[in-house]
């Protein structure tokens, strides 16, 4: 292709030559969607792979999961971001639209969308602390719901007669305790439920005891705290698990968490804040102190009237005493305690005759209803019956042991006489073949006759092959 102007001078030389074509075009590098996506991704995580962004947080959304999506914007952009779980769990405070914070990240592309956004790791609130911050918030969601209210604070009981402690069994704060309880309410049964008061899971751990604590039969109040330190140090007394468990606590609970100057969130639910372990004991002997100086005034009251009255009846009677016409009446007044004396041993002595005579009547009816009780009535005929039982069985035995032997006589008496006895001596008993005649005469059995022979063992069959006939006399001879 020509240039679009010719050069008005071309030489013949140029003429000949070859057409000047124009520049020959590149050639093209066609890239998929997901191939721009994945390079804008790698461009971006590696340009951003850390990278700290100040805005403030709109469109936030927690899911079930545990992951937190949100925006962070300015009056300019704004910049979608993401918490995972295992991020979000680490935040002490709640993420909520409206909040300014700085996030740390990296930059990461959701292919799926072709959106970039920003995966948070670190987040912090923007000009106050997250763990202050997060107070704020838990505070604010207590008073809501008048946890925080005076009116539902619960006065101490006067004179508690089990105190409950939850503390660390190795803390300073305990010692203190017991030492200002034996001082000042020796007779105090002290309930301990040592639990750890800082690090991961404490604040579990004091909430579980104060519910253990609160179950055991008789606690009337409920001692919760710690030494001294610093906001980590006493963070879990600003757990909502505490601030709940306490206001569950059946009974009265006095927080004693850290100094006078450390006011933890357990101090502002409890029913009473005492600055120190020390002063929550002295706070729960002070009831009692005060119950005791109100007793001991009231005595004083009661003891100063008594006398006072005593001294104006003293007055009055010595004033009586003095009119004329009562003269004499001392000798009058004892002449009636006398009459009234010998009244009284007369009422004695007849309501000891009247006693005794229906003790006597008692007596007797009550011999003869024992003697119709049908228990004793029963435990006779009882005995009776066993009496008769035993002559019953006595007489048995008798008759079973003459009958015992009766029947052993007759026994040897037929053994003798069985025809199985004489067979056992060598005798031997002959019948005709059928079995219907006993052979006791050779003149009845012809030469050639089948006969049958029992043994003492077995049976023989038999043919007579001869026989030797004899008289009655040979045999007896």
């Amino acid at each position: 292709m020509r240039d679009l102007f010719d050069l008005p001078f071309d030489s013949d030389d140029d003429a000949d030559a070859p057409a000047v074509t124009a520049q020959q075009e590149p050639a093209r590098r066609v890239l998929s969607v997901t191939e721009v996506t994945s390079e804008v991704r790698r461009l971006l995580e590696t340009a951003f792979a850390e990278v700290w962004v100040e805005g403030e947080i709109s469109n936030c959304r927690p899911w079930t999961t545990g992951h937190v999506y949100f925006t962070l914007k300015d009056p300019s952009a704004q910049l979608k971001a993401v918490m995972w779980k295992s991020a979000a769990r680490f935040v002490k405070f709640t993420l909520e639209d409206g909040l300014q914070v700085v996030a740390r990240g990296r930059l990461a592309v959701y292919e799926p969308k072709g959106e970039y956004q920003l995966v948070c790791d670190q987040i912090e609130p923007k000009g106050l602390g997250a763990l202050q911050l997060a107070l704020e918030q838990l505070k604010t969601r207590l008073q809501s719901e008048g946890l925080l209210d005076p009116a539902r604070k619960r006065p101490l009981p006067t004179l508690p007669r089990k105190i409950g402690i939850v503390t660390s069994i190795d803390g300073a704060a305990l010692r203190d305790i017991i030492k200002v309880l034996a001082r000042r309410y020796p007779n105090a049964h002290l309930v301990i439920a040592p639990t750890r008061v800082q690090g991961d899971g404490a604040a579990a751990d004091i909430a579980k005891a104060l519910a253990n604590i609160g179950r055991v039969e008789g606690v009337d109040v409920v001692i919760v705290g710690r030494g001294g330190g610093s906001i980590e140090d006493l963070w879990a007394f600003n757990e909502e698990a505490v601030a709940r468990a306490i206001v569950r606590c059946p009974v009265p609970v006095i927080s004693a968490v850290g100094h006078e100057v450390d006011v933890t969130l357990a101090d502002l639910v409890a029913d009473l804040r005492a600055p120190t372990p020390s002063a929550a004991a002295e706070v729960v002997v002070a009831a009692k102190n005060e119950f005791v100086a109100h007793i001991d005034a009231t005595e004083d009251r009661l003891r100063s009237a008594a006398l006072r009255c005593v001294r104006d009846a003293q007055h009055r009677l010595q004033r009586i005493e003095g009119r004329s016409a009562f003269a004499g009446y001392p000798d009058r007044i004892a002449l009636r305690g006398r009459h009234v004396a010998e009244l009284l041993g007369d009422l004695q002595q007849a309501g000891r005759n009247a006693l005794a005579r229906r003790t006597r009547t008692y007596q007797g009816l009550r011999a003869r209803l024992d003697a119709l009780d049908i228990r004793r009535l029963m435990a006779r005929v009882q005995k009776s019956l066993a009496q008769a039982d035993a002559r019953l069985d006595a007489g048995m035995a008798t008759r079973y042991h003459a009958a015992d032997a009766s029947l052993r006589a007759l026994a040897a008496r037929l053994d003798a006489l069985s025809p199985l006895s004489v067979l056992g001596r060598g005798y031997a008993v002959c019948r005709d073949a059928a079995r219907q005649s006993i052979v006791i005469d050779a003149n009845t059995v012809e030469t050639g006759a089948a006969v049958r022979v029992t043994l003492h063992r077995g049976e023989l069959a038999c043919v007579v092959t001869g026989r030797t006939l004899a008289t009655q006399r040979a045999l007896e001879s």
